[in-house]
């Protein structure tokens, strides 16, 4: 366990080692020269000695020195006989500095293999030196040192292959990296622009410098679209050549550098601090000046687009925002010569639907568009894919070339997956050949988005008033103090209530709160989607990374103590209130009593909440991390697979007394010999231990096994007729302790937050029937349609209003709870806080192919049978695929019965899931629309290694 400690300190600490940016500090602190914004653009050793002279560039060598004594320290500390883990050290170190600090790394690999070897180190050095007297060519030494070190180490270490093998890997790396990345000593003006790698024009005078869109430019000295457009610039997109002036910077040098003319135009635009960010786009707010032919024209057309940030106008729209004001950079650029041109919005802004690609398209030049003086062309695009995106239907008609369009939206859709999923209105425009970005900022009017894909796993359904008052504040309140965590003082200003909220009674979780969190704290945006379903992980911002490494590591720190913390939980407080609950006899308690009770329950699920949280995203770390595939785990202690091996292994039982019983008439044979009683004693036993289970095990709406024995009756006959499952034991299962020991973690905790919900199912019921007694309810039910505070007022006399239109109240909020339980395709993202009516659409199914989640493998052939509640279930084989909304722990008791499952929500970590995989039974979760798109009887073939469901004839 020391050693694999180990290894993930090297790979995570060594990267981030190197990354650190102390040269920059550095530079900066002396000098005040910002490396990364002047000539290559490299935070280097020579960057350091050609922009900060020698008292910066000695400084330079010794911290990279430090850091590369550092990496090889540190793998001694876990591998003290271990050299290999110090050449991995290094490697580690140098990746770091060269994809994250901008880097070759040098400078570290000379000082940590001074410490990890110094025969060879010093042998090394004397040969370059004396080679440097005799060639004169740094080029030649630097690569003829990459190959006589590794052939030393081979020479003298001839048994030691990893060795070896890593010693040739660090040169090989060095050595590519020194093929990629220019050097600041061999700079000069002739040489600072150039066509085959992007580098600053770099033009001394004084202290000022030209600066560029090949440059890495800060929004908040340069404006958002500068900056974003330098960005999609350096992603590979084509953007036209431009130049920036910072605020208040004389204009003068760039003037006399730039050569506009007829052949030649240039366009100023706007780049304030502030426009087309998420907050504002500031769409119209400032100048743009065209067909800019002439020095005197140029400097006309900056002033007034600098003067443009002072108009009425737009002091009014900054005012209305609530934005400070700021200041104006100027953006010049190359004027595209186009034939066709336009805006494209990367999802519907108007329907906020968010299926199609609107694009708006002109002949000529895209000022035609925004405008407002031409009636552009408009279309639609529908595609479909992430990685490969595809064309599944075109609306509009006009001049612009079909093909051109299409590019457009796949341009559009990959610039907003570049950013995170954030839609994007595109400027674009076309000259005959490229297809070139003029400008791309967020829709504001659809922030925040809302996913609804992590959120119909953790609480999925149509979801009551008071389950949604309990939910909310505990799932957001820890969500915020695991932040806090990392982020500290960050988090004051930040509302947690935002996370989540409720579309057509439904869960959603706000992806945008959580992705700027995320990568605040230096995460990848998509963190949670990754553990909880699978999803691809982009690259977080370094700089935040580091920032928060102190906060990261507290939580890594609880992560490792996550067991022995809920053990000492379980014994002290979870087991001494759940038996003081058992034990008190709730039909003779107080409304006042009642609360209380309520209050000790809701106090243990706070600790729970951190428990459900933190447990399932540590196991899908630690699988993630060891690479332990998901029919390896075994969920034993999973509540839905503890109790259905329970059940399956009493029907056996009934099988070998019963042999030939009628499966309606068990219970009642059962009961008519000793042996047949201890069954049904052991039953009732079961029924005890899982009688909290539920539908949907997070809504307290829901009743329980105990309120409904009927259900688990009727799964009892279902498995005594049923034969067992290939895969119903642990056969074939190895033990991942690294991996299991949090899923079963997972599983205790499951069980004791499932049981805490169910007292409090249980009190609340209590309560509602006083009400109902005394007729401050009318119907059974009503007090799920009430808030946890109303309850609380209600108890107490404390709000006389509510008491009179508490009628009124319940029968609107009943209503409409009844009218979103009859919507059947919910949209999967909402753009906005305003969503649309529900999608009545039908997804296009011409290919009769729909694509999941892969969540079990196998392929299976058969008959659907649509069920969206388990009060219509029915008979179920091994002939039928079940289609559901969703799998909670209580479908357990249906989806073993089946051949096949199909789910339109979860991932592989998902109830359902689960269950498949531990009995063997294909399934593929995440199919949108399922339950209205296959109809019953209808014949499919699933691949539950794929995630495909293949749609086949319709049997009647």
């Amino acid at each position: 366990m020391f050693e694999l400690w180990g290894l993930l300190v090297i790979l995570i600490t060594c990267p981030l080692l190197g990354a650190m940016p102390l040269i920059a500090w550095i530079a900066y602190a002396i000098k005040g020269q910002r490396l990364k914004q002047i000539g290559t653009g490299n935070i280097s050793v020579s960057a350091a000695f050609y922009h900060g002279g020698k008292l910066v560039g000695i400084l330079a060598v010794l911290s990279e020195a430090l850091k590369g004594i550092a990496a090889v320290l540190i793998a001694r500390i876990f591998f003290p006989e271990g050299s290999f883990w110090e050449l991995i050290a290094l490697i580690a170190l140098v990746v770091g500095r060269y994809g994250l600090g901008r880097g070759a790394g040098t400078t570290n690999v000379v000082w940590g293999f001074l410490v990890h070897d110094p025969l060879i180190a010093i042998f090394v050095s004397l040969v370059a030196a004396t080679g440097f007297l005799v060639l004169r060519s740094r080029q030649a030494i630097k690569f003829g040192v990459l190959i006589l070190f590794p052939v030393l180490v081979a020479v003298l270490h001839f048994n030691d292959f990893p060795r070896i093998v890593a010693a040739f890997t660090l040169a090989g790396l060095i050595g590519w990296i020194y093929t990629q990345i220019p050097d600041d000593m061999d700079l000069s003006v002739a040489e600072a622009e150039t066509d085959s790698q992007p580098m600053m024009e770099y033009l001394s005078s004084g202290e000022q410098t030209i600066i560029t869109l090949d440059d890495d430019l800060e929004p908040e000295t340069f404006g958002a679209k500068a900056a974003t457009l330098s960005q999609v610039k350096r992603w590979g997109y084509p953007v036209p050549k431009g130049w920036i002036l910072a605020p208040f910077e004389d204009p003068g040098m760039l003037i006399d550098y730039l050569q506009p003319s007829p052949l030649s135009p240039l366009v100023v635009r706007s780049s304030a601090i502030g426009e087309d960010s998420e907050q504002a786009s500031a769409a119209g707010q400032y100048e743009t000046i065209l067909n800019v032919t002439s020095k005197q024209e140029l400097e006309i057309a900056i002033a007034q687009v600098r003067e443009s940030y002072h108009h009425p106008g737009a002091v009014q729209y900054r005012r209305d925002l609530g934005a400070k004001d700021a200041a104006m950079a100027v953006l010049i650029q190359a004027q595209v010569q186009s034939v066709f041109s336009g805006v494209a919005f990367s999802r519907d802004p108007i329907s906020q639907q968010g299926d199609a690609i609107v694009i708006e398209a002109v002949s000529g030049s895209p000022s035609q568009v925004v405008s407002g003086k031409i009636t552009p062309e408009q279309y639609r695009v529908f595609v479909v894919g992430e990685d490969h995106l595809s064309t599944v239907k075109f609306e509009g008609e006009g001049k612009i070339p079909q093909p051109l369009i299409k590019q457009v939206a796949y341009l559009a859709r990959r610039l907003e997956k570049r950013y995170y999923g954030t839609p994007q209105d595109v400027e674009w425009s076309y000259d005959g050949q490229t297809l070139w970005v003029l400008q791309t900022r967020p829709i504001t009017t659809l922030l925040p988005i809302w996913t609804r894909k992590i959120a119909a796993e953790v609480i999925p359904g149509v979801i009551h008033p008071l389950t949604w008052s309990i939910n909310l504040p505990l799932t957001c309140g820890m969500w915020g103090e695991l932040f806090t965590i990392v982020l500290g003082e960050k988090t004051r200003d930040l509302d947690f209530s935002k996370m989540a909220t409720l579309h057509y009674s439904r869960a959603y979780f706000n992806a945008t709160f959580l992705g700027e969190v995320f990568l605040e704290m230096g995460l990848p945006p998509e963190s949670l989607e990754f553990l909880t379903r699978g999803a691809k992980m982009s690259k977080p911002p370094l700089t935040s990374t580091w920032e928060n490494l102190p906060g990261l590591t507290k939580l890594l720190q609880r992560e490792i103590s996550l067991e022995t913390e809920f053990k000492q939980d379980y014994r002290k407080r979870f087991i001494p209130g759940l038996t003081k609950l058992a034990h008190e006899i709730i039909e003779e308690l107080s409304p006042a009593q009642l609360l209380s009770r309520v209050d000790l329950i809701l106090d243990l699920l706070n600790q729970g909440t951190y428990y459900s949280i933190l447990s399932p995203l540590s196991a899908a770390i630690r699988q993630a991390i060891s690479g332990v595939k998901d029919e390896q785990i075994d969920h034993s202690i999973t509540p839905e697979v503890s109790s259905l091996r329970s059940l399956r292994i009493l029907a056996a039982d009934v099988k070998e007394i019963l042999p030939e019983v009628e499966p309606d008439q068990v219970f009642e044979q059962l009961r008519e010999t000793p042996e047949g009683q201890i069954i049904l004693d052991d039953f009732a036993e079961i029924m005890e231990d899982y009688g909290y289970l539920s539908e949907v095990g997070t809504d307290i709406s829901v009743p329980t096994w105990k309120e409904q024995p009927h259900l688990v009756k009727q799964l009892f006959i279902q498995l005594i007729k049923a034969e067992e499952p290939k895969n119903s034991q642990d056969s074939g299962k190895r033990k991942q302790g690294f991996v299991q020991s949090r899923v079963d973690l997972k599983g205790r905790v499951t069980e004791i937050y499932s049981r805490l919900l169910a007292e409090l199912r249980w009190t609340f019921l209590v309560l509602e029937k006083i009400w109902l007694k005394d007729g401050l309810l009318s119907q059974t039910g009503d007090i799920f349609f009430l808030k946890l505070g109303e309850i609380r007022r209600l108890a107490a006399n404390a709000d006389p209003e509510l008491r009179n239109r508490l009628s009124e109240l319940l029968e609107n909020r009943r209503s409409q709870f009844l009218q979103d339980h009859e919507i059947i395709e919910i949209p999967p993202i909402v753009y906005g806080n305003n969503p649309p009516h529900p999608i009545t659409t039908p997804i296009d199914t011409s290919d009769h192919i729909l694509l999941g989640i892969p969540a079990s493998q196998g392929q299976v052939t058969g008959q659907v049978k649509v069920v969206r509640n388990l009060q219509e279930v029915g008979e179920i084989d091994k002939t039928t695929i079940l289609v559901v909304p969703y799998t909670d722990s209580g479908w357990a008791t249906i989806l073993v019965r089946a051949g096949g499952v199909i789910a339109e929500v979860g991932g592989k970590l998902s109830h359902g899931a689960i269950v498949a995989r531990e009995y063997g039974i294909p399934a593929v979760m995440d199919v949108r629309g399922a339950t209205y798109l296959l109809q019953d009887g209808q014949q499919v073939k699933i691949d539950g290694s794929k995630g495909v469901v293949e749609l086949e004839e319709f049997i009647a």
